[in-house]
């Protein structure tokens, strides 16, 4: 499988990531601990979890509890150094700590929390779920207006410098290797690009955000700055929640699947997704390709991603994505997938 740099931290990761939100609700212990195994021996030395996973639904009563099952394979096995490893703080309004936002004063708080249920004594990249000041992410792209933000420009700049000098602590300390952030925006880390460089705190190595062929909001002024300062994307939901494997094609809601847990989709069940997954499909129909490899190679090679992160509830599933590593893509094929997107933009 192809490796990329991670930005500037010297770490060298998987085209594909093992996505791990659903460990501990949709997918058992057992089948989770085969996943990771199985990710390992396709390739993949790139995990990506959460504090607040398992997702589908998210419950106080539960978060943690990924992490946990990810710890218990580390403790189990003792291959910690198998994988890189990336976890994230949650914001404000989460379910952890009373929905507190992020601060110098929560970050070790929480980090600790993080390494006692990963039975590990580091963080190889270390992510901020999402900004204190808010985002335009999660559908909220819609009705966004940052002029509404209850931060001012001097607070949210304050905020940074608060965090970064947390987080430099840590980085002395030897607990996180680098850090990234995670539904972010252009502006919001060009800031905290250049509040790194003005204080010698950890530099961004990598944002976080969805990123498929049915939503491509990183492709314009995102794209441009994580090109120039060498930060990498990781596309999470590749696959658009499921929706570019067909499987939901003609109304149809397989038992276990998301749509059977949440009917919108995290607001993504519109009336043009449908159509505009089916124009997908048809291009991977006519190219002679399978779709979730399509979806997966097309996201893990864009030229300003590190590594697209891709989730399966089973073993099979995972087998199947794996298969996306070994595909080509024409040349032909993306001029393909392009005039798609520019007939279907943003369907969601």
């Amino acid at each position: 499988m192809k490796m990329n740099p991670l930005g500037r931290s010297g770490l060298m990761v998987s085209e594909l990531c093992l996505g791990t939100m659903t460990f501990g609700t949709q997918t058992s212990l057992d089948e989770a601990h085969a996943q990771i195994e199985r990710a390992f021996d396709g390739g993949i030395n790139f995990m990506d979890t959460a504090e607040m996973y398992p997702v589908n639904p998210v419950r106080a009563e539960t978060t943690g509890k990924t992490e946990e099952i990810i710890g218990d394979w580390f403790a189990k096995t003792g291959r910690r150094g198998d994988y890189i490893l990336a976890t994230k703080h949650s914001g404000e309004g989460s379910a952890v700590r009373d929905g507190a936002p992020i601060s110098s004063k929560t970050i070790r708080e929480t980090l600790e929390g993080n390494l006692r249920r990963l039975r590990t004594d580091y963080i190889d990249l270390y992510q901020f779920h999402w900004p204190n000041r808010g985002s335009y992410m999660f559908r909220k792209n819609w009705t966004y207006d940052p002029s509404q933000c209850a931060m001012s420009r001097a607070e949210i700049i304050a905020d940074m410098e608060d965090c970064i000098g947390a987080l430099q602590a840590e980085v002395e300390r030897g607990t996180i290797r680098a850090f990234g952030l995670s539904n972010e925006s252009a502006w919001g880390t060009a800031q905290w690009l250049a509040v790194a460089e003005r204080m010698g705190g950890p530099r961004v190595a990598s944002i976080q955000n969805e990123y498929s062929l049915l939503c491509r909001l990183a492709d314009t002024d995102l794209a441009e700055l994580m090109v120039h300062e060498e930060v990498g994307l990781l596309p999470f939901s590749p696959l658009a929640a499921g929706y570019l494997t067909g499987k939901y094609q003609g109304g149809a809601v397989p038992e276990g699947s998301r749509m059977s847990i949440n009917e919108q989709m995290g607001g993504r069940a519109t009336d043009r997704v449908l159509p505009a997954a089916q124009a997908y499909l048809d291009v991977a129909q006519k190219f002679g390709i399978d779709p979730v490899h399509m979806a997966l190679a097309w996201s893990a090679r864009r030229p300003f991603v590190a590594s697209s992160i891709f989730g399966a509830t089973t073993i099979a599933q995972l087998e199947h994505a794996l298969g996306a590593a070994d595909v080509t893509l024409s040349d032909e094929l993306l001029a393909a997938l392009d005039a798609t997107h520019k007939a279907h933009p943003m369907p969601y």
